[in-house]
């Protein structure tokens, strides 16, 4: 008998954990999971190659996606995505940033998001902080107004100063880190190369010119 009380009782204490477990994965949102390749989030979003955006080809590859979010079934649903910027690094992704349609947190406070947010991820941080951020390859540093965090991964709630919503930005620590080491690198290999670049720029203006003034001797009558 105490054998099946121990048994039933930890039953029990598994059924109460699973939902806290589940609230503080902070490697997802929604169906998106942090890690996943670039060809299984653009089946997901159902992305054509034409989509994806190559932010830096070298050091290492960094690509990024954007998804505008469909209203679907019948009546349709309001969607509180605006859309999500998907970041890639060598083929994985590394970031979610989410950005919130207006309509869908008017009226909202800080207290009402964090709320909304530590239902999905457990408990937040408590702090002072700030986070740089790049999407679109802009990059701007946007103060923090809630922080969920474990040794893998972040998941921060941002009211972008260039928006009147609010973002969500997910990452994987250790590959956001590497990523924003390999954009450094990137734009101090674009600045070394610029004046070889203009230099092509300038060849292939004159290349295109001198292919125009011959087709047009073949073809000009005064």
């Amino acid at each position: 008998m105490k054998r099946i009380c121990g048994a039933g009782i930890s039953l029990a204490v598994l059924l109460l954990a699973a939902p806290m477990l589940r609230a503080q994965d902070l490697s997802k949102y929604r169906n998106f999971s942090l890690g996943a390749s670039l060809a299984a989030v653009s089946k997901q979003i159902d992305a054509k190659p034409a989509d994806v955006k190559v932010v830096h080809p070298r050091p290492s590859l960094i690509e990024e996606l954007i998804w505008w979010p469909r209203l679907s079934g019948y009546p349709a649903k309001p969607e509180a995505i605006r859309e999500i910027h998907f970041s890639f690094y060598d083929g994985k992704l590394y970031r979610i940033y989410v950005t919130y349609d207006d309509k869908a947190t008017e009226g909202m406070t800080t207290d009402d998001m964090v709320r909304a947010i530590s239902a999905r991820y457990g408990t937040p941080s408590t702090l002072d902080a700030s986070l740089s951020i790049s999407a679109g390859g802009l990059g701007t540093t946007e103060k923090v107004l809630g922080r969920w965090e474990d040794a893998q991964y972040s998941v921060n709630l941002l009211q972008p100063s260039s928006y009147t919503t609010f973002a969500l930005v997910l990452f994987a620590r250790q590959q956001n880190a590497e990523a924003e080491a390999v954009s450094i690198a990137a734009a101090k290999l674009e600045l070394e190369d610029a004046p070889q670049r203009e230099i092509g720029q300038k060849k292939k203006e004159a290349d295109d010119l001198e292919a125009s003034r011959v087709r047009n001797m073949k073809t000009f009558h005064p």
